[in-house]
């Protein structure tokens, strides 16, 4: 577990991916150019020590994510969060099959959500009947801009995605992840317009809307939509790492989020593999408004408001006993139930 001044911090990371954009699973032109949309964030806001190879971003084995997660302590859980993609890669990007081949070895590490698509109609709803009936879903992550058979992006307040919302609440499904952030190459940026989350969210108020990326670059948009909406919810993913390169605009995303919102409504996610927790938690919490951030928006990123931020805004959402899981982990030698010892022994990392 993450220490900091002594004080423990549960880690949640609730966004990862488990994917696959290795050269032999690319169909379309689309898949490289959006891997190397991927490896450009990455090399862009990682440490020059931290960063991977291409070769090695392309396709990362189980051991190495576990490693990645676990090896250091600094995440005690993970959300995945799937994106399928299947018009750029044959067996697609990062799905729930995938996933969910880590998430059945270590159930009480990992979180499963599924994902639909209202474009897929009749079958689409089925496919998420199936995915919930195997993997007893809390979440969905949703990729608005996803290329289907011709069309390129949807909108969260259609027809046809209210149709799937229902099917959501009837299904028990209450927490919604929809992708509004930065574009990938070639994606649509309209496509990712974060406005279409302003009626769902009124329409669908038994559902939780975790908006990934806050909707940069359109934080404004989202600041308005998530003060009235008291249902809406931001993930930190992307905006995580600007505070390795870029902590005051960071500080500047923060001191909007906790203006508008609260620190009850405020979610960390690495976006792994995109970047590693093993460098980020730590990166995140020794963030700070400066003095000028803390007398405009009059908040301070506190332990007290961090520790929501890092594990309990997402233990809240997923109904995960944070106090339980501390007791279950504590007679768990990380290093023994991941098979580190080399990484440890390589390291000096030490687990809790």
């Amino acid at each position: 577990m993450y220490e900091q001044d002594g004080e423990e911090i549960f880690v949640i990371d609730s966004h990862l991916h488990y994917w696959d954009a290795s050269e032999e699973n690319i169909t379309h032109e689309g898949g490289e150019q959006f891997i190397q949309c991927f490896y450009d964030y990455h090399t862009g806001f990682t440490p020059e020590e931290r960063q991977w190879s291409l070769e090695e971003y392309r396709k990362y084995e189980e051991e190495r994510m576990l490693n990645d997660l676990f090896g250091n302590a600094a995440v005690d859980m993970g959300i995945f969060q799937p994106t399928y993609l299947k018009e750029f890669y044959e067996d697609g990007f990062n799905t729930i099959e995938d996933n969910a081949s880590i998430t059945e070895q270590y159930p009480e590490r990992f979180v499963l959500n599924g994902r639909f698509d209202p474009r897929e109609g009749l079958s689409g709803m089925r496919e998420l009947e199936r995915q919930n009936e195997e993997h007893d879903l809390q979440g969905v992550k949703l990729y608005t801009a996803e290329w289907h058979e011709g069309s390129k992006g949807w909108r969260l307040d259609s027809d046809d995605a209210f149709d799937f919302l229902e099917l959501c609440v009837d299904l028990g499904i209450e927490n919604i992840h929809p992708h509004k952030g930065p574009t990938i190459r070639p994606l649509n940026r309209d496509a990712f317009d974060v406005n279409d989350v302003d009626d769902a969210a009124t329409s669908f108020p038994e559902l939780n809307f975790v908006v990934e990326h806050l909707g940069l670059p359109r934080l404004d948009d989202f600041c308005w939509i998530a003060a009235q909406e008291p249902n809406v919810y931001g993930g930190l993913a992307v905006a995580a790492p600007m505070a390795q390169n870029r902590p005051r605009k960071f500080g500047e995303i923060m001191g909007e989020l906790l203006f508008w919102m609260d620190e009850d409504h405020v979610l960390f996610g690495s976006d792994y593999a995109l970047w590693n927790p093993d460098w980020l938690v730590e990166t995140v919490m020794n963030a700070e408004l400066t003095q000028e951030q803390r007398d405009e928006y009059g908040v301070e990123l506190t332990t007290d408001v961090m520790k929501k931020v890092m594990g309990e805004n997402a233990a809240e959402l997923y109904d995960i006993d944070i106090e339980a899981k501390k007791e279950a982990f504590a007679s768990d030698d990380v290093t023994e139930e991941f098979g580190l010892e080399a990484h440890y022994e390589e390291t000096g990392a030490a687990a809790d």
